[in-house]
């Protein structure tokens, strides 16, 4: 029998291989900011302009946000490219981010030339050692020194981030890797790695543990954003309360009975007998609530076994979000469930939101953000005092509608991150909220939106402080005040010198109307909000409640 030939080799460079690659793999769009280590992958996405659009920054940074807020919000892998060194130095915040939310994002960098490698000789942008920093920070990381090799790394690359529990790759090539040529032949996708098969006697397990329960709650994080459908069912079967933190916001809507933010969760947790947590690392658990009730049973569901080794747990199944929960659900046909609590549960509800109502003036303001910002509409938050308040204050209806910086809590992620968004949903309201200091690591980006018309709605929270940081040094350091103070620009007037259009306001009142006409006009639009210093609300002891 002949040998079946595989696709024909075809002379190309190294750059062009890449982004073949990239084009095999479905990507549309590119984030990147070019220099002298990837000008051949540079010049091969500009003749690659029809199928791949690159979009460019004013900071590296920019670019790796903007690819995560764009896996985010679509589920497809975001690819952004950067110079080696300090250029990818520079990206990794957004690496890290992307790490801690399971995000798969691809880098694309250099490194020195060839001749170079290893030598330690201060070539441009070295870095020692750089494959490993970016091995500590992704799934997969990959030095590819030939052309010929590069469609397999591509590969292999979009096969562990989107394998399992997705996260981030990287790929670095010499610096004259991306113009030099070979016979490269193509490479097709390889499959995903399928979830491993449910262990049944797990399951029976846990199907007793939930009959027995009286008191049942899940908790759900990003592991999950694609089960909305079958964790929802498995909450009605069971009327347990969905709990979720930040990442696995919208996995049940908020307007269904059971759907509760960590601020209802609370009310219902002491007397919680069982915990089912499902694609979430339960920070709740012993960071943020750090008590436990006393009889306490913890089911866990997750596609990374290295999970069941960080807290103690009665069952676990190792298992995908949809397939875990289908599985319990299946198993729960044959027997009876906890006792339904819809009272209790209503009540808990209800009283989480009349107790946030105290945190002000910021609930008002998401609400008033909430009423004009469609159910599909995708929220950024930020690490500002509206952003921690919008944790429990800011209702979510559907999963990738709001999108953190999990537990990284990386403060300047927000407004770049809400321009990838965008670029990935541009027919979807995107808000991006943040506050004066955060917004000012990446505020140049504002061109960028005008450049290539990213029409982002973002509301500037100014308040003259990093908040937190001036309310701890206020209270736990005697009034000591270090570096929380700012002086910033006129907003207004920095944003128009961008060319895009600004507002302000000082009442939640007043941005409801400002905000509905900013959606509507489909263009940049910074809308400041004025916030004396000092007045905003605490909203920890909601974050970090006593049980005591």
């Amino acid at each position: 029998m002949a040998k079946k030939e595989g696709p024909a080799a075809e002379t190309m460079t190294g750059g062009d291989a890449l982004v073949r690659g990239l084009k095999t793999h479905g990507v549309d769009t590119v984030f990147a900011l070019p220099g002298a280590q990837i000008y051949g992958l540079s010049d091969a996405l500009a003749r690659e302009a029809a199928a791949i659009r690159t979009i460019g920054a004013r900071h590296e940074q920019t670019t790796a946000y903007m690819a995560y807020g764009y896996a985010r919000a679509s589920a497809r892998p975001g690819v952004f490219a950067v110079v080696p060194g300090p250029g990818i130095l520079n990206a990794s915040a957004a690496l890290l981010t992307a790490h801690s939310c399971n995000a798969p994002i691809l880098a694309l960098t250099g490194d020195v030339p060839s001749a170079f490698k290893d030598r330690g000789r201060g070539a441009l942008h070295e870095l020692p050692d750089q494959l490993q920093i970016l091995r500590s920070m992704t799934k997969y990381a990959a030095h590819v020194a030939l052309p010929e090799a590069a469609p397999g790394a591509v590969a292999d690359a979009f096969q562990a981030m989107q394998s399992g529990r997705r996260g981030a790759a990287a790929i670095q090539a010499p610096w004259d890797f991306f113009d030099r040529q070979a016979e490269i032949a193509p490479q097709a996708p390889l499959p995903l790695l399928q979830a491993p098969e449910i262990d049944h006697d797990a399951v029976v397990r846990a199907a007793r543990l939930i009959n027995a329960a009286n008191a049942p709650m899940i908790f759900v994080g990003s592991g999950a954003l694609d089960a909305n459908a079958e964790v929802t069912a498995l909450a009605e079967r069971l009327n347990a309360p969905v709990v979720s933190f930040r990442g696995g916001r919208g996995v049940v809507s908020d307007d269904h009975p059971l759907g509760f933010t960590v601020a209802a969760g609370q009310r219902l947790w002491p007397e919680t007998d069982l915990a089912i947590v499902i694609g979430s690392r339960f920070e709740l658990l012993d960071i943020r609530w750090r008590w436990r009730p006393k009889d306490l049973k913890i089911i866990r569901v997750d596609i990374d076994p290295a999970e069941f080794d960080r807290i103690e747990t009665d069952v676990d199944l190792h298992a995908d979000a949809a397939g875990g929960a289908r599985a319990l659900l299946c198993a729960l046909e044959m027997g009876g469930v906890a006792p339904r609590r819809q009272a209790l549960i209503a009540a808990a509800k209800s009283a989480a939101a009349l107790s946030i109502q105290g945190v002000q003036p910021q609930v008002d303001y998401l609400r008033a953000i909430r009423d004009v910002l469609p159910h599909d509409g995708i929220f950024v938050d930020e690490l500002s005092q509206v952003g921690f308040a919008s944790i429990f204050g800011f209702p979510v209806y559907q999963p990738r509608t709001l999108i953190s910086a999990g537990y990284q809590g990386t403060l300047g992620f927000g407004f770049p991150t809400a321009l990838g968004a965008k670029v990935a949903c541009p027919d979807r309201a995107v808000v991006s909220v943040t506050g004066d200091g955060g917004f000012l690591f990446a505020a140049q980006e504002l061109v960028t939106a005008v450049q290539y018309g990213i029409n982002l709605v973002t509301i500037v929270f100014n308040n003259g402080s990093y908040g937190n940081v001036l309310r701890d040094q206020a209270t736990l350091y005697e009034g000591r005040l270090l570096g929380s103070e700012l002086v910033n620009p006129d907003f207004l007037r920095f944003a128009r010198a961008c060319g895009v259009e600004a507002h302000r306001v000082h009442k939640p009142v007043a941005l409801r109307p400002v905000l509905e006409r900013a959606l509507a006009a489909n263009q940049p639009i910074l809308i400041e909000v004025a916030v004396p210093r000092g007045s905003d609300g605490n909203p920890w002891p909601l974050l970090h409640p006593s049980f005591e």
